[in-house]
């Protein structure tokens, strides 16, 4: 990893003394254009964006209440997020989730998470208030960011502005009574024409909240988290940046998972470079190179199990890499990217067990210590070659190809005796070729036509090849790793439009998408094995990983937004998704129910509101070998204000699930090792009042 760490460092390097040579004559001015960073990826033109890309951004406008990552995935339509409880939450966008995504934060930093139940996704990383906004690709429709199965999500940091020079800041702090929650934030930036500077801090503390039927549901937790973002501009095209960013959780309440995160420190660093206007066939550069480390120790001395045995993990995780892309531009109606990128994952650490009762539950005159390796010091290296071409075939016709090749290695370096013994564990590596063509058409400047099809391949992740008698699943189930596993593989077609009218008074968008899997990888009920923990307990059987072949899913989301009154809107957004498991004859685990949601708002300079009404139908298409069970269908109704009294002030207030519905999401995780609480799926927060203050100075 240092090799690796250092040879991309050195490329940085180089390629920053190359600029500078063939740059140092050019003179700045006042009012340069300072190059982007690939950070971004959609910026908002058809001949550049990929197929089937979107963005949202303005939070302040739309969740004026204080948030975590979560909130800024259930107002997109395709997104669902799993929850544990009210920290670990992850996004998931039509039934694909966790590495399925290729979730990264400013263009491809990644952070991995420690614990194998998940505690600590990227999600809680990263920090709301940094997010300025959230760059989608609703598919494999791109090789460019890395290898991609069901989607990119790029969660992009906020930029100086560069109009502005000087010191700037803001400073914000959020309320929530059900929880009795407060958010604070301090953001600080000095900007010149050479460089820029911006700095944030950030403290978060969470309580219990209650449900509909005033149930307190144990999830409160403590973060704090700082972050530092360098920029340096050696000509005006040509950019450095560097950012570093700190992040600690602290005494973390999973209602959904076996025990409780004491702590959950990380660090992320990346470094930035990239230049344009190389010539008339090269035309730019960018190269990234990044490292993250997750330290977490999660506990059970809370939990009732605490007085048969008491348990502490203490678990580590390691992401390290980076990308170099050449933008060139063979022929005058030709762009292609190509380029290089690593990634490297690598994962330790065990668990401690006193066990205090013998099995007849009376108490052990000495009690037993056990030491179990969680990871057993495992990684998992990609490096991806790729080439994706853009030909402008008319001013109103762009076609897009790209392929992709990742070698895949991966390898467990200190195994326990009973996974050694069960599989052969020499180097394991996997050769995924994916690519994608897409053809967008600008039909008039107020309709446009969009069709795709991409092949994605996901090699199986660490869980999946080496986790060994852990309970990682939403069932009790302990879950066994397959070192053998075939790459995950999802060929997905896509047809879309969208348009609006030339006055601008309603516009609209429909995507249908379908999907045929190959080695979809399911974990699966294997009678011949049996418990390793426990073995008395309940179910007595393991489930293992495995590859089947005969999956799929399609689906459609579709949105419809008319204006009138010059200020006012009304907007509705559907999203399905069906997805079927044709070798056990059942879903896809994790597909949400059907959702539709209903809106009605005012935008104005000064202020703002909003209703909005969301129904989630019933779900009964489950995947009973994954612990599922039906779910309800609910209504719930949130409404939201802000205004803006003086000039750089901005206040707003909210009312969530005005009507207090008691209802659980269907993605939600079972209530697990809780006290008063059965193995049923944890429910959403009850009414919830919020107030929101913002300061720009």
């Amino acid at each position: 990893m240092k090799i690796l760490y250092s040879v991309l460092l050195g490329t940085l390097i180089s390629f920053v003394s190359f600029a500078q040579t063939k740059k140092e004559n050019q003179q700045d001015s006042t009012q340069q254009k300072v190059n982007q960073l690939s950070e971004v990826i959609v910026t908002g033109s058809h001949k550049t964006d990929p197929a089937f890309s979107t963005v949202t951004n303005d939070y302040k406008k739309t969740i004026v209440q204080p948030k975590n990552m979560a909130d800024l995935f259930n107002g997109i339509n395709g997104f669902s997020v799993i929850k544990r409880g009210n920290y670990a939450i992850d996004p998931s966008f039509r039934a694909s989730q966790y590495e399925q995504l290729n979730v990264q934060y400013d263009g491809g930093t990644k952070a991995m998470h420690a614990c194998p139940n998940r505690m600590d996704p990227i999600t809680t990383h990263v920090t709301p208030e940094e997010i300025s906004k959230i760059e989608i690709i609703k598919g494999p429709f791109t090789v460019r960011y890395g290898a991609t199965f069901g989607g990119v999500i790029n969660m992009v940091s906020q930029k100086p502005d560069y109009l502005d020079k000087g010191f700037y800041g803001k400073a914000s702090t959020g309320y929530e009574t059900n929880g009795n929650s407060m958010v604070n934030m301090l953001q600080l930036q000095f900007i010149q024409n050479k460089y820029d500077i911006v700095a944030n801090m950030g403290h978060r503390d969470f309580g219990n909240y209650k449900d509909g039927k005033n149930a307190e549901i144990p999830s409160s937790f403590r973060s704090t988290d700082y972050g530092v973002k360098f920029g340096y501009n050696f000509t005006k095209n040509q950019r450095l940046q560097t950012h570093w960013r700190q992040s600690f959780g602290r005494d973390v309440q999973h209602a959904a998972l076996p025990m409780d995160t004491e702590y959950d420190n990380s660090s992320i660093l990346s470094l930035d470079y990239s230049i344009s206007d190389l010539g008339e066939t090269f035309k730019s550069l960018s190269a990234k190179a990044y490292y993250s480390f997750v330290d977490h120790l999660m506990n059970n001395f809370n939990r009732p199990t605490f007085m048969m045995m008491e348990a502490t993990s203490a678990v580590e995780a390691t992401t390290l890499g980076g990308k170099l892309e050449l933008t060139w531009q063979p022929a005058k109606k030709l762009m292609v990217f190509s380029g290089f990128d690593v990634m490297n994952i690598a994962r330790d650490g065990g668990r401690t067990r006193t066990v205090k009762l013998d099995m007849m539950g009376m108490p052990l005159p000495n009690p037993m210590a056990f030491n179990d390796k969680v990871w057993q010091d495992s990684y998992i290296n990609d490096f991806g070659l790729f080439t994706e071409t853009k030909w402008s075939i008319n001013p109103t016709t762009i076609l897009t190809a790209g392929m992709r090749f990742d070698i895949v290695k991966s390898d467990i370096d200190d195994p326990e005796a009973d996974f050694a013994a069960r599989y052969n564990l020499e180097d394991k590596t996997d050769n995924n070729l994916s690519g994608t063509i897409s053809l967008k058409k600008l039909v008039s400047d107020h309709f446009t036509v969009e069709a795709a099809y991409g092949r994605g391949a996901r090699p199986a992740n660490m869980i999946e090849r080496y986790i060994n008698h852990f309970t990682v699943g939403q069932d009790p189930y302990e879950y066994l790793g397959n070192p053998d596993l075939k790459p995950e593989v999802n060929n997905q077609f896509e047809i879309g439009f969208k348009g609006n009218n030339q006055k601008n008074t309603y516009n609209y968008s429909v995507n249908a998408y379908y999907s045929e899997f190959e080695n979809y990888i399911v974990a699966v009920v294997d009678p011949s094995i049996n418990r390793k923990y426990m073995p008395m307990a309940e179910p007595r059987n393991v489930k293992v990983f495995r590859n089947l072949n005969n999956a799929y899913k399609t689906g459609f989301e579709t949105m419809a937004q008319v204006n009138f009154l010059n200020d006012f809107y009304f907007k509705t957004e559907l999203a399905y998704v069906y997805a079927k498991n044709n070798d056990l004859g059942e879903s896809l685990p994790l597909t949400p129910p059907f959702n539709t949601s209903l809106s009605l708002g005012l935008k104005r300079e000064k202020y703002w509101a909003n209703a909005q009404y969301n129904i989630t139908s019933k779900q009964d298409k489950i995947a009973e070998s994954f612990g599922e069970t039906t779910t309800n269908g609910y209504e719930t109704l949130d409404i939201r204000f802000g205004i803006k009294p003086i000039k750089n002030l901005s206040v707003g207030v909210a009312a969530l699930n005005v009507f207090d519905e008691a209802y659980n999401n269907h993605l939600n995780f079972s209530f697990t090792n809780q006290t008063n609480f059965g193995r049923i799926p944890i429910t959403e927060p009850g009414r919830n009042f919020s107030a929101f203050i913002l300061y720009n100075f």
